[in-house]
């Protein structure tokens, strides 16, 4: 069998590397079906639009946004990032304030409202998921947290560019 070019590994071992990839994969979505199976979540519970609870959780992650950010962030144009912010200033999540580097720049925020629903949906997901690594004895915890670096490593070099994986 050939080399992979791309990773130099034998097409046995590559063909290795996708299938377990594959199931990985599967494995992540029920997971993710088991987690979202929690109906009283907030995220459930919320009639912000989708667009809307991106914005509120990106903001609760990078404090406060310009408009064109929270665009090119959402892959939308400023027009709809402006309605957007428009109703969820109208609901108390958001508020906008003048820029103090660029009084053209108006930066978006989070109101305390805003801050304390998007913790309550990242802490709904981070207590059910708590609940199940409970389940689990020390030794798999362990390892798991030895694996789960190594992915928060690969995705660290994935956001930095990097284009080849670590051995």
């Amino acid at each position: 069998m050939g080399d992979n070019e791309a990773t130099g590994q034998p097409g046995g071992e590559r063909d290795e590397r996708c299938a377990l990839i594959d199931r990985l994969v599967q494995l992540q979505r029920t997971l993710g079906r088991f987690l979202a199976h929690d109906r009283s979540t907030p995220l459930l519970a919320s009639s912000l639009t989708m667009q809307q609870l991106k914005v509120v959780v990106m903001l609760f992650f990078r404090d406060a946004s310009s408009g064109q950010h929270l665009a090119r962030a959402l892959g939308t144009g400023l027009g709809t990032v402006t309605g957007i912010v428009d109703r969820l200033v109208a609901q108390g999540l958001v508020s906008r304030r003048e820029d103090p580097t660029d009084r053209r720049v108006r930066l978006v925020e989070l109101t305390t409202r805003g801050r304390l629903l998007a913790e309550e949906l990242i802490d709904a997901g981070t207590s059910n998921y708590t609940r199940l690594l409970g389940r689990l004895d020390t030794e798999t915890l362990h390892t798991l947290e030895k694996v789960m670096v190594k992915v928060q490593q690969a995705a660290d070099d994935m956001l930095a560019g990097n284009t080849h994986p670590a051995p």
